[in-house]
């Protein structure tokens, strides 16, 4: 293998919809190449959020390690989450709150609402919170026009609204909810990323505490809402009907989809496919929801 081709490699990967064993195989070797050879931090980094995906956080760890040897700010940002989140069975506030601050001095809005979240919660530092409404209020202005699906609207807006309805503003809190709802559906088609699953499903809980379900007017994500209780829902796809059900077992509700079953509501919508597609990559493409 030379640079060309372990650079060809990790292209293709990247484009490949339902890659195989045998191809992350040789995407992990040939990022594991580019990395001993050219030391790129990018490589390191690209190989780090692979295994951080699949949960292996000691491998993730490894290698934003070494990216953050080369003063890789990115580095630093994925750092804090290890450490915020005890990924590896231990949680360190000193060391999260040390990475989220160098970031966040070089201006990274995820590392700023991270600090944010650590003085909100009283996490090494003492609670604040009127510090932490003003870090992110400061935000809003820097994504509030974003169009790249990778920038932090939704985890800005989110919290952005919990803040106005503290404030009694709740007609402003849904219209920031329903605006990260539709940017968050769009990332999730590209990257259905286990975190960008979670802001999904605590958004709609946050969403419906406000305003009333309307059966007659619902999407894919708000099954997240629906599937917690006993019903049947039927969608379409491509012109076919296909029926989605929620039942109560012992205390947990479980789904059924077609001749598969789900353990709860967060299980059916990461993993359900139709025709091998996953439900999350095509989302919008679903229509035509209705409770039977």
């Amino acid at each position: 293998m030379d640079k060309k081709q372990a650079r060809n490699i990790v292209e293709r990967f990247y484009r490949k919809s339902n890659p195989t064993e045998d191809d992350n195989f040789v995407f992990t070797e040939a990022l594991g190449f580019l990395i001993e050879t050219e030391k790129d931090p990018r490589a390191m980094m690209e190989l780090g959020g692979y295994y951080y995906e699949l949960r292996n956080f000691d491998l993730a760890l490894k290698y934003y390690n070494m990216a953050a040897e080369s003063d890789y700010e990115e580095a630093w940002e994925c750092l804090g989450y290890v450490w915020y989140y005890g990924r590896t069975g231990t949680k360190d506030y000193k060391k999260a709150f040390e990475y989220f601050s160098k970031c966040m001095d070089k201006g990274n809005v995820v590392a700023t609402y991270k600090v944010a979240d650590m003085f909100k919660n009283g996490y090494y530092v003492e609670k604040d919170e009127e510090k932490y409404e003003k870090l992110i209020e400061s935000l809003y202005p820097r994504v509030k026009n974003a169009r790249n699906l990778g920038q932090s609207l939704p985890e800005v807006f989110t919290r952005l609204a919990k803040i106005r309805v503290k404030q009694g503003k709740k007609t402003e809190a849904v219209d920031l909810y329903l605006r990260a709802k539709d940017f968050l559906a769009q990332r999730i088609s590209y990257n259905a990323f286990f975190g960008n699953l979670n802001i999904m499903n605590w958004l709609i809980c946050d969403l419906y505490d406000l305003i009333e379900f309307d059966e007659d007017d619902f999407d894919f994500f708000d099954l997240y809402y629906l599937l917690k209780k006993p019903c049947v829902v039927q969608f379409y796809y491509a012109r076919n009907k296909y029926t989605v059900e929620a039942q109560m077992e012992d205390e947990n509700c479980v789904i059924r989809f077609g001749d598969k079953w789900y353990r709860d509501v967060s299980d059916f919508i990461a993993k359900a496919t139709i025709r091998n597609l996953p439900l999350t990559k095509i989302n919008r493409e679903l229509y035509g929801f209705e409770v039977i």
